[in-house]
């Protein structure tokens, strides 16, 4: 975090502070994912958030993950599906990761074809901004093939929340 001049910018300040939280840990990420649904791999992440202390009520959360996820598709170009809720149930802002075992895929509805990379975000409820800002951010570092790309080819999981903590310190505005 040398070099920056985070002071100016209070969405950097944002930044910095959700980078302390650490948003995604080795724990939350499952490699090789089988899923048959976009639900089933809702589940598995949040499974890992719940198992993480980070959400204290694994179905209620679950139905408001699917609840949002019927009310627009969010699946992202370049096949990646980003289901995400702002909920009571959760008590830090996470990010839980799901790369699809080679062969798989997930239909989250996006208009070129199915994810093979899910991030399931999960929000506290009264943290409005905090959502929206961690939601750009993150989707943004997505829409670059390099960034997709990087992910997918980690095969580890230290290496893939490091890359996902750090597109959320260092975003561009």
């Amino acid at each position: 975090m040398a070099g920056g001049n985070f002071e100016r910018h209070t969405v950097s300040d944002l930044s910095l502070e959700l980078h302390d939280a650490e948003l995604t840990t080795p724990d939350l990420v499952i490699l090789e994912m089988e899923a048959v649904s976009k639900e089933d791999a809702a589940a598995q992440l949040a499974g890992r958030l719940h198992a993480a202390g980070r959400i204290s009520d694994l179905q209620a959360f679950l139905d408001q993950v699917n609840s949002r996820e019927h009310q627009m598709a969010t699946g992202l170009p370049g096949g990646v599906g980003l289901p995400h809720a702002r909920s009571e149930y959760v008590n830090q802002t996470s990010i839980a990761v799901g790369v699809t075992r080679f062969g798989h895929s997930l239909d989250f509805g996006a208009v070129d074809g199915p994810a093979t990379l899910v991030l399931l975000m999960a929000t506290p409820a009264q943290s409005f901004s905090e959502h929206l800002e961690v939601l750009a951010t993150i989707a943004r570092s997505l829409f670059k093939e390099n960034f997709r790309e990087s992910l997918r080819r980690a095969h580890d999981a230290e290496v893939i929340a490091e890359l996902i903590n750090s597109s959320l310190v260092f975003f561009e505005h």
